[in-house]
């Protein structure tokens, strides 16, 4: 990964005003989640069409992306081959080999895999879903990469966040993750994987449930660590 982008903040304002100049239309919003608990999650507007995780990357990962493969188990590699043979062929994914893209990534995984229920407006990202429709998931990355507008709309939504955006050479150590429904099952979509994570089966109505239920086993990973961040691609009316 030699190209770098600028990272997107994990601020549902700013993902939203970015989904919506890609041409999603403005009834979807990218949305908080306050927490995983069954009383909070019931106050996120529905339907919730895919769920994005933030979270901080394991020490052991701090490494450049071109390194991951050295400092991975052999054993996560096999569970990524064993889901790669039961991803539903109607699953849209797509490899990152930009540095730093994962949230852009993953907003594209999130509108990408619901297009049947949003009607995406004629621009640059449905211009680009539909000429990578047929290309394998690395085919797809490397046709990101040049992907002028959509990066340049990426450039100019990370500059808007709360938080002084940092340089693109920096190495970010949080990550973004989407979840979404396919066919029956809870996919997790994570460029930097061999393929997508099937979590087992799922419906969209019990999407954010079963979605919030993966993340927790994120955050049991490190009790002590607080730095993680839950938001929904939903319904805003």
């Amino acid at each position: 990964m030699n190209m770098a982008l600028v990272p997107l903040e994990s601020n549902p304002e700013v993902m939203t005003k970015f989904l919506h100049k890609l041409g999603v239309p403005k009834k979807w919003s990218v949305l908080d989640v306050y927490g995983l608990e069954s009383d909070l999650l019931a106050i996120v507007p529905r339907p919730v069409l895919a769920v994005i995780l933030l979270y901080p990357v394991p020490s052991k990962c701090l490494a450049s992306f071109k390194d991951r493969y050295k400092t991975e188990k052999i054993e996560e590699d096999k569970v990524e081959k064993d889901s790669k043979n039961s991803t539903s062929d109607s699953v849209y994914y797509m490899k990152q080999s930009i540095s730093n893209a994962c949230g852009t990534i993953a907003l594209i995984h999130s509108v990408a895999n619901n297009l049947d229920v949003i009607q995406l407006e004629d621009g640059f990202l449905k211009k680009f879903l539909d000429e990578t429709k047929g290309l394998s998931y690395i085919e797809r990355g490397e046709r990101f990469e040049k992907a002028q507008d959509i990066i340049d709309t990426h450039m100019e939504s990370a500059q808007e966040g709360q938080t002084e955006a940092p340089a693109e050479d920096v190495e970010v150590y949080y990550h973004f993750v989407a979840f979404i429904h396919k066919d029956g099952s809870l996919y997790e979509l994570d460029g930097r994987k061999l393929a997508p994570i099937n979590h087992g089966s799922t419906t969209p109505e019990a999407l954010l449930d079963d979605a919030a239920r993966v993340c927790k086993e994120y955050m049991e990973r490190d009790p002590t660590e607080m730095r993680f961040t839950v938001v929904a691609l939903a319904a805003n009316e």
